[in-house]
């Protein structure tokens, strides 16, 4: 799935975030300002991924990406690489089983495991916030 956003020409702005992603643009702010807020060193900004995928939005401190922002219609993915260390602490967690199977099941390249988390509701974000801090502690 594209993102929302698919005009080289013009990068997403708050306003078009806000109608686009609709009642989940609550969700989406609470995760950027909670990550900048527990890494004070990381920056945000969109970045165009070609035609075939469209606007995201990263959250990255000096050495890497921390969070992906994906938006999508009416909702956004949350997306991670866990190296080998992180994903060892996040299946000792209380992370949810769904997240945990999903981690399991993606395939393990020599930078870690990618995930993409859809977010709809409230209950995701919680989680998500358990796997911006361990993303940053490892």
């Amino acid at each position: 799935m594209q993102s929302i956003f698919m005009n080289k020409g013009k990068k997403p702005g708050e306003a078009e975030l806000k109608t686009a992603l609709s009642k989940t643009f609550p969700y989406w702010k609470t995760l950027e300002e909670f990550t900048l807020k527990t890494e004070p060193a990381a920056k945000g900004d969109w970045y165009f991924s070609g035609a075939k995928f469209g606007w995201s939005y990263r959250i990255s401190d000096k050495k890497r990406v921390i969070i992906y922002l994906l938006p999508r219609d009416g909702f956004f993915k949350a997306a991670f690489v866990f190296g080998r260390k992180a994903y060892e602490e996040i299946m000792a967690s209380d992370i949810s089983d769904e997240i945990k199977n999903e981690l399991k099941a993606a395939k393990p390249y020599a930078e870690g495991r990618g995930i993409r988390l859809e977010v709809k509701s409230k209950t995701m974000v919680s989680n998500i916030r358990k796997l911006v801090k361990i993303k940053i502690e490892n």
